[in-house]
């Protein structure tokens, strides 16, 4: 059996945020944006990270714990839920008992 992606979310589907870190770690921190803030809107989860001395190493910190929150979490499982749902309604509305099938014969639409 084959998986199929639901739906994914990227950085790109994200706010980012970079702010001075400050505290110790001297001047890299105090004077560069190293500190990242990741925000998923519509789940509303945010992670943060001002752990390394790179923007990048941050970044990646700060999206990893924006997807692990429980606010994100509870957003993919929503997510998944609905889309379960509509498979489920899809299926019970098609079945054979409920589709209709009519063929064009001599002009008219004729019920098959």
């Amino acid at each position: 059996m084959s998986r199929e992606l639901m739906f994914s979310v990227g950085i790109k589907d994200c706010e980012v945020q970079t702010f001075r870190a400050g505290g110790p770690g001297g001047q890299n921190q105090n004077k560069r944006d190293t500190g990242v803030r990741v925000i998923h809107h519509p789940s509303g989860a945010v992670g943060e990270s001002r752990d390394e001395r790179t923007q990048l190493k941050n970044k990646k910190n700060a999206f990893r714990r924006m997807a692990e929150s429980p606010s994100f979490m509870a957003w993919v499982k929503m997510q998944t839920s609905k889309d379960d749902a509509l498979k489920a309604e899809v299926e019970r509305d098609t079945f054979p008992d409920k589709i209709k099938v009519e063929t064009f014969k001599d002009g008219e639409w004729v019920e098959e």
